[in-house]
């Protein structure tokens, strides 16, 4: 049971590669296991944040990265948003953005 992963835009793949390349290598280990496994990938790489939204959750020596997803039909998993955590909790403007991007790709 093998997912494809995709991207939001271009820009969320340009956000990821731009990371420091310890916290890239964690980032494509974890897309490998979501692939693989897809919902049923849980803490501590993966976290539901309800709606369907789910994060991933690489890290590096630099810090910690985030990436929003989703699922859609067809074994789809769609990248909405990444970027690197610079505090404990998640901005709401981070978030935000994610939400904002999953209501589009649900309902066009």
């Amino acid at each position: 049971m093998t997912f494809q992963v995709e991207y939001f835009h271009e820009k969320v793949l340009i956000e990821i590669e731009s990371w420091p390349v310890d916290m890239l290598a964690d980032y494509a280990r974890l897309v490998e296991l979501l692939v693989e496994h897809g919902p049923s990938l849980r803490l501590p790489y993966s976290r539901a944040f309800g709606d369907g939204l789910f994060e991933l959750r690489p890290r590096g020596r630099a810090g910690i990265g985030r990436a929003f997803y989703c699922f859609l039909i067809g074994k789809r998993v769609i990248v909405l948003h990444a970027f690197i955590k610079k505090s404990q909790q998640t901005p709401d403007s981070e978030l935000k953005l994610a939400r904002k991007r999953l209501k589009e790709v649900q309902h066009g």
